[in-house]
């Protein structure tokens, strides 16, 4: 329950994994965007509706050189609905997330594979409520906001140990 508007957050979320990836099970995404929703009450209460995709290489390379024009792939993408204003729905868009990315970063970083699902989770819900991180105080104020959220989720700062290449990722 949100605490403020005494709303159930809980957002109706399609999920949809590749066949060949690993990642965490369904009630664990729904509590990270339930966490973010419920932290920046940008729903007036109002369930929210999110797509999220785990894939692969392959494909986030091609939806990344589709939809950024930049090669390789990354790590996580938010695609925020487009909505007419006359569309009164609390639906928010689509969050795809590479799987082979998340596992290597979560070795290289020495962090532990959940907690990185759980960030890339948070910040791929804050693009699609209209986060960016293009500036420095842009970028200074989502890194504040997952910081806060994860830590409600009990999972610890992603930045703490120094994580300068996260940022420089998603520019």
């Amino acid at each position: 329950m949100n605490s403020r508007t005494g709303a159930d957050m809980t957002p109706n979320l399609h999920i949809e994994r590749d066949d060949n990836t690993h990642s965490p099970g369904d009630e664990s995404f729904r509590r990270w965007v339930s966490a973010v929703l419920t932290h920046t009450d940008h729903l007036d209460g109002r369930a929210a509706e999110v797509s999220l995709r785990v894939n692969g290489l392959e494909e986030m390379t091609d939806l990344n050189s589709r939809f950024r024009n930049r090669t390789g792939p990354t790590n996580v993408l938010s695609f925020a609905a487009d909505l007419p204003s006359e569309v009164d729905l609390p639906l928010l868009g689509d969050i795809v997330i590479c799987a082979p990315l998340v596992e290597a970063e979560a070795r290289e970083q020495n962090k532990v594979e959940e907690w990185h699902w759980a960030h890339l989770t948070v910040h791929g819900v804050l693009h699609l409520l209209g986060y960016e991180h293009d500036t420095d105080s842009d970028a200074e104020t989502m890194e504040a906001l997952e910081i806060d959220i994860l830590q409600g989720l009990n999972v610890p700062n992603p930045y703490a140990d120094g994580d300068p290449n996260f940022r420089a990722a998603h520019q």
